[in-house]
């Protein structure tokens, strides 16, 4: 709350500047003294006895925590997780084209789910789809760890891959090896 909004009938006052106690004085007293220098009475703790308030410039504060909250929001890394649909009866060929998409999301940082729905008589064999999870792992295991290993669900087997720590670390250095190259080849 700021300015008339607050109903107490006195407040304890905390100066912006140098944020030195002026002590407790009575609410109007208070609001004209935060007009006087053209700046806003502040609520800062409406629980305490009296309520503290602080003089200071409302709205540059309010500018001053968004530009705060939108600049860690740009800083934050967010991580999907990419769904992947396989079968029981996946061919070989498909296996190595689903590997692929997985390898490209584990590259952009993302998590993957991989998911099997077995359907009518696949349900009697679900050691045939774990060794489809497994061979899936398999072709993707030197950029990814198992994060969650594959549980049957009822009708569908689950499993969720994430990027290996030592990826991050590798995609790194493959960055900088083409410009050393570049630099190897201009010297030359």
């Amino acid at each position: 709350m700021t300015n008339n909004r607050i109903k107490a009938r006195e407040v304890r006052i905390v100066d912006d500047g140098q944020g030195n106690a002026l002590g407790v004085m009575p609410t109007s007293s208070a609001q004209q003294m935060a007009e006087n220098r053209n700046m806003d009475l502040v609520l800062i703790q409406p629980n305490a006895n009296p309520p503290v308030c602080k003089i200071m410039d409302y709205g540059k504060f309010r500018f001053e925590t968004l530009r705060k909250e939108k600049d860690n929001k740009k800083n934050q890394k967010v991580t999907e997780l990419k769904d992947i649909w396989l079968s029981a009866t996946i061919d070989v060929g498909d296996l190595e084209t689903k590997s692929k998409h997985a390898r490209k999301f584990i590259q952009q940082n993302n998590k993957v789910r991989l998911s099997i729905r077995m359907k009518g008589r696949q349900q009697a064999h679900p050691k045939i789809s774990m060794g489809i999870m497994a061979d899936f792992f398999a072709k993707v295991e030197d950029i990814a760890v198992m994060e969650k290993p594959p549980l049957q669900e009822g009708r569908s087997i689950t499993m969720i891959i994430a990027p290996a720590k030592e990826t991050k670390a590798k995609s790194e250095e493959v960055k900088t090896k083409p410009e050393e190259a570049k630099t190897k080849n201009q010297e030359k």
